[in-house]
């Protein structure tokens, strides 16, 4: 399978995201409202309805569901304990690390379901949305966690308040209660969907900076170490452990090999702290997606029986 030519449609639009801000009048304030809509509204429905729409079977998705939060909590492990490494915690401040620590193991959801359906269609899809809705609101209580803690701040009304948690935390309930989207709904949401993926990736690449990458190397290798080479090593380790079959085994290693979120640098900047840092380290992630991505399906994923 041509992994680059996956991912192109996605990476076109960063793109295109990217070059529309820097050299038309569509500059970063335009993108700025846009990258509001898309986290607040468009992008909590499109997780929604990716949730809603096919039933879920728990006991089935149990493996499956395990093993994305024992991802997780492998990328959070690593991210939290960094200050604390003998050789590299010296060199690391806390507050940039409260910031950033984040980069390590969230995942740029829409980059996920726009590649689930070209990788593994339908089913692909839905495994894809049980991970993204068991996983967004763990990733988003550890990226929160930091900057509340260092900034002092509540930490149960920040969370409260986050679309993306609220989203996906009633797609799951609405989904194990039996709701089904009604029938005349069902095109307004699949068109809110499709707009908020190609928003949602041009937003992330009329965000990219690199300039602010020049501030706290050390760290930002480390982070993105995690993020692009140690959470695809321990998805193989953990599709062995969790017995899963095959298509599960290409679903967690694709998704563990996913760039960060692109609203890690718009919750950094919400919260206080340093949002162009946290915006270059979005940026280069979004580069090594490139590479992650064909390195877990390209050469891991064939190890897997």
């Amino acid at each position: 399978m041509n992994y680059a030519q996956l991912l192109f449609p996605d990476f076109s639009l960063i793109l295109c995201g990217y070059l529309v801000c820097r050299y038309t009048a569509l500059n970063r304030l335009v993108w700025a409202q846009a990258e509001t809509l898309v986290y607040f509204l468009f992008f909590p429905v499109l997780l929604f309805h990716s949730i809603v729409k096919s039933p879920l079977d728990v006991a089935a998705a149990s493996s499956l569901i395990g093993a994305g939060w024992a991802l997780m909590f492998t990328g959070i492990a690593l991210a939290y304990s960094l200050p604390h490494w003998p050789w590299l915690g010296r060199h690391i401040a806390h507050r940039q690390h409260a910031a950033s620590t984040q980069i390590a193991f969230r995942f740029n959801s829409f980059i996920a379901l726009a590649l689930a359906d070209r990788l593994a269609g339908p089913q692909g899809t839905l495994m894809i949305a049980v991970l993204i809705g068991v996983c967004v609101p763990l990733t988003n209580i550890a990226a929160v966690w930091p900057m509340v803690r260092h900034a002092e701040r509540g930490f149960l009304r920040e969370l409260m308040r986050n679309p993306l948690i609220i989203g996906t935390a009633s797609g799951l309930a609405a989904n194990l209660l039996g709701f089904t989207m009604p029938i005349w709904l069902e095109p307004t949401v699949t068109r809110i969907g499709a707009a908020a993926l190609a928003l949602g990736l041009m937003a992330a690449g009329a965000g990219m900076q690199f300039g602010a990458l020049k501030k706290a190397k050390t760290l930002a290798i480390a982070l993105l170490v995690m993020r692009h080479f140690l959470l695809p090593l321990a998805a193989l380790g953990l599709s062995y452990l969790f017995q899963l079959d095959p298509l599960q085994a290409t679903v967690l290693l694709a998704f563990s090999a996913l760039p960060t979120a692109s609203s890690c640098y718009v919750l950094a900047a919400r919260m206080g702290y340093d949002g162009a840092y946290v915006a270059g380290l979005v940026t280069l992630s979004t580069v090594l997606g490139m590479l992650s991505l064909p390195f877990a399906l390209g050469v891991l994923r064939p190890l897997y029986p």
